[in-house]
Formats: structure tokens, sequence, C-alpha cells
């Protein structure tokens, strides 16, 4: 997908958020347990203003802070913090090029590309998480960025951290007895395997059996793997296979996403 077009998502999903959050802030977010809509708009600026420092002063801990977020953060209103960071985040992608160097956990792309990318997945999941938290309609997600996300959240996340962090997810896999996976929608397939600290993605479904088949439109599979469906709404997705398979990827799945 062309950079430009992840902007457009990020400045069209974050007006939603900013359109949804004020009259809600005490609210409780569902698809994000212990937190209030308040705590989920304050979650956003601050991983804004991170990967802008990220972005500007590279390495795995920009700011130079032991800890992030920094303390002073707290005292800052939610909705301030958020404008403030989104402002700063715009600022540092219209004078940067794709390609230029950002630092980043994800050492296959360490550019500012990455960075757009993740946040423009990063800001249409909160902002179903915004909708689900003050009750409005969940806005459509185009296709092409759900599959993106999907395809980003299977490789990026969770094939990515088990091969580099590999011991938090020994509970999961330790003894997996090795499953394959088949998640299919429009736009995109993929084929997972996992088995004992193994968990792999191979673009297309494949033409052979799979023990778990997940299969529905590009938005509803998204948020089937984010666990951002809706209580109040009969789920679009199909999933297929043994409960235990099932049980580990969402595990892997969740692990991944913490």
């Amino acid at each position: 997908m062309e950079y430009s077009r992840f902007l457009d998502f990020l400045e069209a999903d974050f007006a939603r958020l900013r359109a949804v959050v004020p009259g809600g802030l005490s609210a409780v977010v569902p698809s994000c347990p212990g937190w209030t809509v308040g705590d989920l708009t304050r979650h956003v600026g601050q991983v804004y203003l991170h990967k802008t420092l990220a972005m500007r002063e590279g390495g795995e801990n920009p700011g130079g802070e032991p800890e992030w977020p920094p303390k002073e953060l707290a005292d800052e209103e939610p909705l301030a913090l958020l404008d403030r960071a989104y402002a700063g985040l715009r600022q540092e992608f219209d004078t940067r090029r794709p390609e230029d160097p950002a630092g980043s956990w994800y050492a296959p792309d360490r550019t500012v590309g990455f960075w757009i990318r993740r946040m423009a997945q990063e800001t249409v999941i909160h902002r179903i998480d915004a909708e689900l938290g003050t009750g409005q309609p969940v806005a459509p997600v185009p296709d092409d960025l759900a599959v993106d996300g999907i395809d980003e959240l299977l490789k990026v996340f969770v094939a990515y951290s088990v091969a580099e962090w590999g011991d938090y997810f020994t509970d999961i896999l330790g003894g997996s007895p090795g499953w394959t996976y088949a998640v299919r929608t429009d736009g995109g397939a993929w084929r997972v395997r996992t088995g004992p600290g193994l968990f792999t993605v191979e673009d297309g479904a494949g033409d052979g059996a799979a023990d778990v088949t997940v299969s529905g439109p590009p938005a509803a599979v998204l948020r089937w793997l984010w666990n951002r469906e809706s209580a109040d709404e009969q789920s679009r997705v199909t999933v297929e296979g043994a409960p235990e398979a099932i049980e580990e990827f969402r595990r892997c799945l969740v692990t991944a996403t913490q």
C-alpha cells in the first residue's frame, strides 16, 4: 500500500476517534479491560509522542526515559495530550521520507515508513475501542486497510515476537502438538503453523487441510483477531476447528499484542 494512503487512513481514523471520545471519557472500554475512554485517549497520545521521539532521536529508548511514559504526562488532560501528540506526529511524518531511518523494536524495518503503517493500524484499532466504549456505531474499516492489518498482526506482531522473544510464549507453545491455521478473507489469505517455540506465517491459505479455519470479510476478521468484536453484534467471522487449537492461536495473539 502507498504510504500516502496510510496517512489518509490515519487522518480519517484520528478524526473519528477525536469526535467520539469527548462525551464519554469516564465510560468503560469493553475491549480494553480496566480502561476508561479517558485512559484510552491518554494511551493513544502517549503512543504518538513515543513514536515521534523514535523518529527524531532513533534508538530503542527515545527521550532517554528509563520507562515510558514519563510521569509528568499523567498530569496533562487526556484530550489536550492527544491533540498535542497527534500534531507532533503528523509534523514528523510531513517532514520526513518513508525511507528515512527511525528507531523501532522491529529490526527488519527501522524506517519512518514502518511507523506510518503502524500508526495507521494503531489508530484504527483504538478508534474502534473508543466507539465500543462510548456506544457509538463502529465505522467501516476499508478492505485494504483491514487486509494489511491482518498481515501486520500475524507477521510483525506474532511471528516476529515468537521468533525474538520466545520465552513469553513458552507456556503457550512449549507443549504445542503443532497446528495449522488458514485465515481467509477477500483480498488476502494466510497459512499459520505452530509447534514448540514455533509460529510461522505464509501468504496464501494453501491447498492442504488446516486444523483451524478463520474466514470472513476483511474488517470482521481484523476485529476478531484483535478481539474487538462487539458483544451486541453477531459475529461475521466463521471459525472452524479444534477448540484447543483455537485457544492456542488466541493466546498467541493476546500475548504478542499486550
